[in-house]
């Protein structure tokens, strides 16, 4: 099952957990320090939060969340063949999961889509590339969610 990402920056994780709890009638599927995401059955949809006081009520980035990476593989192939540029990332930590991914970058407003899926639980938020950035691009701590990350999931 292929399902739409949609990730907000929250001022307060706890408020926004409660909130869309109510909202979707579920509890996150997975919850960690300024982290939460929701896997809602109906809509089909994967909402994440990530704390970013300051930054609440924004969109931290959009994504569609894939069965598997030969999924990941044939939509990035697809898109590349109508002339979408693409950011490589496999075997990336990311929001507490082990990923494949790619970013998908040209929309006219700037905004960016990951198409991923999900190899493996994490216990740590990212994991930092040779240049000390994170799988959003952004300069963090090992283990703990970025403060105003760009994109990640």
């Amino acid at each position: 099952m292929s399902r739409v990402q949609l990730a907000l920056n929250v001022d307060n994780i706890d408020e926004a957990v409660a909130f869309y709890s109510k909202l979707f009638g579920t509890e996150p599927a997975k919850r960690r320090e300024g982290y939460a995401n929701f896997a809602v059955t109906n809509p089909p949809l994967k909402l994440v939060l990530l704390e970013n006081a300051g930054q609440g009520g924004t969109l931290n980035h959009l994504g569609v969340e894939v069965e598997s990476t030969d999924v990941v593989d044939a939509e990035q192939t697809r898109l590349a063949e109508v002339g979408l540029a693409s950011v490589d990332e496999r075997g990336t930590t990311c929001c507490y999961a082990k990923q494949d991914k790619f970013w998908v970058e040209g929309s006219p407003n700037g905004e960016r889509w990951e198409i991923y899926t999900v190899l493996a639980d994490s216990p740590t938020f990212f994991n930092e590339t040779a240049d000390g950035r994170d799988c959003c691009g952004t300069a963090g701590e090992a283990g703990a969610p970025v403060a105003a990350s760009s994109a990640c999931c």
